[in-house]
């Protein structure tokens, strides 16, 4: 495969992947769009479409997540642009006005999970509506749209690991790497004679496929959960875990302030923890009360609810 690559090209050289002329964006009327927004959009809208079938099957009102789906995406996406900024904060305290300037770039996927929570909380209260029952429906809407948005990160030749010679490391040209100071020094050493490229892990893509993974977990448990809110802690626990590992190859991490601590690397593994010891308390609680209320101490048998 050659050693000097067009400067859109994107290559997987253990595949025998060439890619020419891959595109970052387009105009349309002199107006620049970026795919990086197209394919975000796309995964959003495929995420509510499928939470919104998944409702109907399930005798719920799609309705509902359509309506949602709305506050949902606009505080997600401001969450995910604070929390970017909160921990890259040395980037915006000397220009605040750069905070708003999104099209280059600074988006935490974290940060957009923990609004969207905050939102359904929030809009199930003032709804009047089980947070449990519309969480565990919208789990499997937010996992698509991670699995679709993350391929933005591939357009945007960004959120990539360290160096790779596995099957899937992908060759970047150094000339369209987004922000160069995600190139390591392990990654530098290996630019030797006269290439122009990076050969990295495609972390966007280990963890849109893992993603995938747990998507067909949740699908296939979704009938079979025990309790509302199951599959919320399902989904907490798997990306935390997914995220845990995927963090540690990249090179972009996000670190808490005066430490070498990948902020979302630490957020993904307590909520993996978290996740496994709120399920098993509230499986133990579960038992305690089909016991009390069993027919061999003189009550009902307990029937565990679902939408």
């Amino acid at each position: 495969m050659q050693d000097i690559m067009g400067v859109n090209d994107i290559a997987f050289p253990n595949l025998g992947l060439y890619l020419k002329n891959v595109p970052q964006g387009f105009s349309i009327f002199g107006f620049y769009i970026s795919l990086y927004g197209v394919i975000i959009a796309v995964g959003v809208m495929a995420g509510i479409s499928i939470a919104a079938h998944l409702a109907k099957r399930t005798g719920q009102d799609p309705d509902d997540y359509w309506d949602f789906a709305i506050f949902g995406v606009i505080f997600g996406l401001i969450g995910a642009r604070i929390y970017y900024v909160v921990f890259e904060w040395d980037s915006y305290k000397d220009n605040l006005l750069e905070i708003f300037h999104v099209r280059n770039g600074g988006m935490a996927i974290y940060g957009g999970v923990i609004a969207a929570f905050i939102t359904l909380f929030i809009w199930c209260r003032i709804k009047k509506k089980d947070p449990r029952v519309i969480g565990d429906t919208a789990m499997a809407g937010l996992l698509l749209g991670q699995i679709i948005g993350r391929w933005g990160n591939f357009t945007n030749r960004e959120v990539f690991g360290e160096y790779s010679d596995g099957l899937l490391a992908m060759r970047i040209p150094l000339e369209a790497v987004r922000d160069r100071t995600d190139i390591t020094e392990n990654i530098a050493a290996h630019i030797t004679g006269d290439i122009n490229y990076i050969q990295v892990h495609p972390t966007f893509l280990y963890e849109s496929a893992l993603n995938l993974l747990l998507l067909a977990v949740i699908l296939l448990y979704y009938r079979h959960r025990r309790f509302r809110g199951e599959i919320c802690l399902l989904y907490l626990g798997g990306y935390g875990i997914i995220r845990f590992f995927v963090e540690g190859i990249r090179t972009d991490r996000l670190k808490l302030a005066g430490t070498n601590i990948a902020v979302s690397q630490l957020l993904g593994m307590v909520l993996f923890l978290s996740a496994i010891a709120a399920d098993i308390g509230i499986r133990i609680l579960i038992r305690r009360k089909t016991r009390e209320i069993s027919p061999d101490s003189g009550g009902a048998s307990m029937k565990i609810e679902k939408p």
